[in-house]
């Protein structure tokens, strides 16, 4: 399993704000800690406009070394620009070891599944998943799926990628719950799989179970996967059900597709992050 990091995305903070630093500094020390997953670091990718510029517009980069909030979930850190380029060289360099066969893990922050074509929005800067699938057509592969199990609706991603030749994206994700879309289909490739709050956990695996034929239907390539932890029962920014033995058994079912695939990190903000990454990255190594 290669995990890329850099640790400089723990150095911006808002006091109070939910996605902070501890996120990723407490999955470090926890993944450097276990022995049960061998584990390769590495870096993020450098990042280049272009790649940018095919699922964002020119304004909306522009906007990134603007002054100013973006919205009222979403700061305008000093840095943040860099961070988020940081966030996207995690997706490539993810992307560039699914190609080789590899399983490799984005373990970095901002998230990126809420930003879309022209704006930052929801912790989100540039989206991360979107830019590689895009460079993933843009460079020889034909058909790639994204499967967005954060338990809030991917809209980013969905704007992106609506209808794009070649791509399919499937979300399963808290109904209602921010940021309000998500409710049905969209466009000939956006697949959605609305949950309401408080779904006992056999129903939403049930779910997730469809949303998993239906994205088989699509036979990819190449799978993305946007792996929120936020619909674990114990999440402050949701209200399901799910338990640390789900995301080791989403993992499996990620190997189960026996299609290359790669991993970053949406969201999750519990105290237990940790150990539910460990547990989707055990499921899906087979471990």
């Amino acid at each position: 399993m290669i995990i890329i990091t850099d640790e400089r995305c723990v150095d911006y903070a808002k006091s109070g704000h939910p996605e902070r630093p501890q996120r990723i500094s407490r999955t470090l020390e926890r993944l450097r800690t276990q022995t049960e997953l061998p584990i390769t670091w590495a870096e993020p990718l450098p990042v280049e406009d272009q790649a940018i510029r095919r699922a964002h517009s020119a304004r909306m980069l522009a906007r990134l070394t603007s002054a100013g909030d973006f919205d009222e979930d979403t700061p305008n850190h000093p840095g943040i620009a860099e961070h988020a380029r940081c966030s996207v060289g995690g997706a490539l360099a993810a992307l560039a070891a699914a190609r080789r066969g590899e399983k490799a893990f984005s373990l970095l922050r901002p998230p990126g599944h809420h930003a879309t074509r022209d704006t930052q929005m929801g912790f989100c800067y540039l989206n991360s998943v979107a830019i590689a699938v895009e460079e993933a057509l843009a460079t020889g592969i034909q058909r790639v799926a994204v499967f967005d199990f954060d338990v809030h609706h991917g809209n980013g991603t969905e704007d992106i990628l609506k209808d794009r030749p070649g791509a399919a994206f499937f979300s399963i994700h808290q109904s209602p719950c921010y940021p309000g879309t998500g409710t049905a289909n969209v466009g000939n490739n956006c697949f959605n799989f609305p949950v309401p709050p408080a779904t006992p956990r056999a129903e939403y695996r049930q779910v997730l179970e469809r949303a998993l034929a239906k994205l088989r239907e699509f036979q990819p390539e190449l799978v993305a996967v946007s792996a929120g932890f936020d619909a674990y029962a114990r999440d402050p920014l949701a209200q399901e059900t799910l338990e640390a033995e789900d995301f080791h058994w989403l993992g499996e079912s990620i190997r189960e597709l026996g299609v290359p695939a790669f991993t970053l990190l949406e969201g999750g903000y519990s105290p237990d992050l940790p150990e539910l990454i460990l547990a989707y990255l055990r499921g899906w190594a087979g471990v």
